[in-house]
């Protein structure tokens, strides 16, 4: 097991490592797992990048993500021009256009409320406003109501996670009731835990993911 210095120094690394992250804006600190990230950043996509990079280092448990983006542009949009950014983004998207999603944007903050039919819509509607100038933030409250009057087959979902090289050979229990999933187990990384539940969340008809599979 790391010590909470040579977690430290891993995710360091890792964030340095990245191309489109200036490390030197961003303080990492490690205790039992728990990663910190402080500092200022220039845009929302870096944060981002910053908590992915730092979520894919093994040992690490959780990140808090303290990072403050803060557009050093004088360009940046108002509230008004990035809404409209915003739908113009989702209108060009064929998967998320005819989504029934409202947005409402507060000094950069994007609130994402609405319905769609699969999990991956309400994804791809947040992710594509990460890289939009001026925005500060996402939060993404989407609820995915499936019309699929197909059964959720629990085989199918196993398959899946087997086939997967990141998940096998591990030992993940997948628990089906109605249109609701729980995943549980035992995995190594957050990477792993977040791949487990992105692969549940593409059979179709799923409405709910419950991820209780613990870190070891």
């Amino acid at each position: 097991m790391k010590t909470d210095y040579e977690l430290q120094q891993d995710v360091l690394k890792t964030i340095q490592w990245e191309p489109l992250i200036n490390a030197a804006e961003i303080g990492v600190t490690a205790k039992d797992g728990l990663v910190t990230l402080s500092g200022m950043v220039d845009n929302f996509a870096i944060k981002i990048n910053a908590e992915i990079a730092a979520k894919n280092v093994l040992g690490v448990k959780i990140v808090a993500g303290d990072l403050i983006v803060n557009y050093r542009n004088s360009k940046v949009k108002d509230d008004t021009n990035i809404a409209e950014k915003v739908l113009e983004s989702w209108q060009n998207n064929k998967f998320v256009s005819d989504a029934n999603i409202s947005i409402k944007v507060k000094k950069g903050w994007l609130k994402l409320e609405g319905e769609v039919e699969q999990h991956f819509q309400k994804v791809m509607a947040g992710n594509i406003l990460i890289n939009l100038p001026g925005v500060m933030g996402v939060k993404n409250l989407i609820v995915v109501k499936s019309n699929s009057i197909d059964s959720i087959v629990q085989k199918d979902i196993e398959q899946a996670l087997d086939r997967n090289w990141a998940l096998y050979p591990l030992d993940i229990k997948v628990d089906v009731k109605t249109n609701k999933v729980k995943l549980t187990g035992l995995v190594y990384s957050i990477y792993q835990k977040e791949e487990a539940g992105r692969l549940t969340w593409n059979a179709l008809g799923v409405c709910s993911v419950e991820n209780d599979l613990a870190l070891i």
